[in-house]
């Protein structure tokens, strides 16, 4: 496996007697500053952006202020209007009425309560006694090694109740895996919800892509006879009524900082955060406004602040670098993965990703993490190299969270880049803290100047990475990484691009 760090003793080098010299890691503290990132946190985790919900009029004040501080920083719009890469969704109501699910296994024939389902994605269905294809979404390489000709037509039965905290999405199955198997529906077996789950709320949909239904089950008695059957033949009867739909429009938020160098200037650095948080939940007395300040308005102004030091030096990194806010990653990783589907910049060229998530709190469950961020995914790629190095320039250290390193990869918008083929990774200084997901997470909660601290090495390490001639790379030796490993290789260039 090739090095990523023999290219980087040469970066910067004088070339004549016109070259700009590199910036220095004082020079990147002088510039992006702790009282910068307050400004932008308090602001985007205030009261009047109403917690940032997708969709919500707070989420699109969120973008206009993102937008304007791309264009105060000078990055080049690379959006369809500007700065914004404009999705079209649809808010889809599912219709409960008809619902019918019937499960026969073998000779046991289970037909599950409607207190017991909810419709995911939904779409109109008329299914007739159908074969399953049933495996545990603990059993990774199974489910990847499932091919479309095992499952398409079929029903796919996702049996995840036993598999532990998987990736964001609530409930949903992998959208990468579905794209590519193409089942004619999905059961996604959950254990027994400890809370309320909402079998009718509308739900989000990417209006571009096609959508393969999925019901949720949290019957007992389905996964206990699945565990008795053995190789007996499943199979599934479903009828689910045309859902409602109404167009909304959301928006990822794309500046460029366009490389120098005439080989490089078409291969990219990502660096994004999310912008979107809960919104407003409950009602009566008290404060119902979820702000997000750590997550992850420290993430988006992390994004803004690194890109107004970067953008402010006169001489920019070889690579051309990309600042992406994204919509919708509480609801399901939905910016990113239609950024993944419709990439501004071609993936095939696009060399990392570092998406930054919860770098403001410093008073996590664990314990102090003054001085430290976290990796997820620390052993499956090269690109921590980069990070670590960035790090010493700023007493920083870069870790490997051994309990959650690996576990945590697939829950930020980190993933849906991965499953692109893109090396990604995400970069967190804690991973619970005592206001996660509640109305406490509030700006004056921030560590700022630890938070700066963090950034400046980012944007070090960003230098490093754009600079290079060599590309950060999976680690194939790392069984976890053979999904994204494959996905790199099946990259394609487009036709044409930027």
């Amino acid at each position: 496996m090739k090095s990523l760090f023999p290219a980087i003793c040469a970066v910067w080098m004088v070339a004549g007697a016109a070259a700009q010299t590199a910036p220095t890691a004082g020079e990147i503290a002088d510039r992006l500053t702790a009282n910068d990132l307050k400004a932008d946190v308090s602001f985007l985790a205030s009261d009047a952006l109403e917690g940032r919900g997708t969709p919500s009029r707070g989420l699109d004040i969120a973008a206009e202020y993102i937008a304007a501080q791309f264009r105060r920083a000078g990055l080049e719009p690379a959006g369809d209007d500007g700065y914004f890469q404009t999705a079209p969704f649809l808010s889809v109501t599912p219709n409960l009425d008809g619902l019918e699910l019937t499960i026969q296994i073998g000779d046991k024939v289970i037909q599950p309560g409607h207190s017991s389902i909810a419709v995911v994605d939904p779409v109109a269905v008329d299914l007739g006694k159908t074969l399953a294809v049933w495996v545990s979404a603990a059993a990774t390489e199974r489910l990847n090694a499932l091919t479309p000709e095992q499952v398409r037509g079929k029903v796919l039965i996702i049996d995840s109740a036993a598999s532990g905290p998987g990736g964001r999405g609530g409930g949903r199955a992998p959208a990468t895996l579905l794209a590519r198997l193409r089942p004619a529906l999905v059961l996604l077996l959950l254990a027994r919800p400890g809370g309320r789950v909402s079998t009718s709320a509308a739900q989000l949909r990417d209006a571009s892509a096609a959508a393969v239904p999925v019901l949720l089950v949290w019957d007992e008695a389905v996964r206990k006879a699945l565990d008795e059957a053995g190789p007996a033949e499943v199979a599934i009867s479903a009828k689910i009524a045309a859902p409602s739909s109404v167009p909304v429009k959301l928006r990822n938020v794309v500046g460029v900082l366009r490389g120098s160098d005439p080989a490089l200037k078409d291969t990219y650095v990502l660096v994004t955060a999310h912008y979107d948080h809960l919104g407003v939940r409950g009602t009566g007395e008290g404060d119902h406004i979820f702000n997000g300040a750590n997550d992850d308005a420290s993430g988006t102004a992390s994004v803004i602040e690194i890109a107004h030091t970067l953008a402010s030096f006169p001489s920019h990194p070889k690579r051309s670098v990309v600042f992406v806010a994204l919509f919708g990653e509480e609801a399901g990783l939905l910016g990113s993965r239609y950024y993944a589907r419709h990439p501004v910049f071609p993936l095939a060229k696009t060399v990392a990703d570092i998406n930054l998530e919860q770098v403001g709190r410093t008073d996590v469950d664990n314990g102090s993490r003054v001085g430290l961020v976290n990796v997820t995914g620390y052993d499956f790629t090269t690109l921590p190299r980069a990070l670590k190095k960035a790090g010493e320039e700023f007493d920083i250290q870069v870790l490997k969270d051994e309990r959650n390193s690996d576990s945590y990869f697939a829950r930020s918008d980190n993933q849906a880049f991965a499953d692109a083929g893109v090396p990604a990774h995400t970069l967190s200084v804690g991973y619970m803290f005592p206001d996660y997901h509640q109305v406490g997470d509030e700006w004056n909660k921030l560590d700022y100047e630890n938070m700066a601290k963090v950034d400046r090495t980012v944007a070090l390490a960003i230098l490093l990475l754009a600079d290079s001639t060599a590309a950060p790379e999976w680690n194939a030796a790392n069984p976890k990484t053979e999904r994204y490993v494959k996905a790199y290789q099946g990259l394609e260039l487009p036709a044409t691009s930027k």
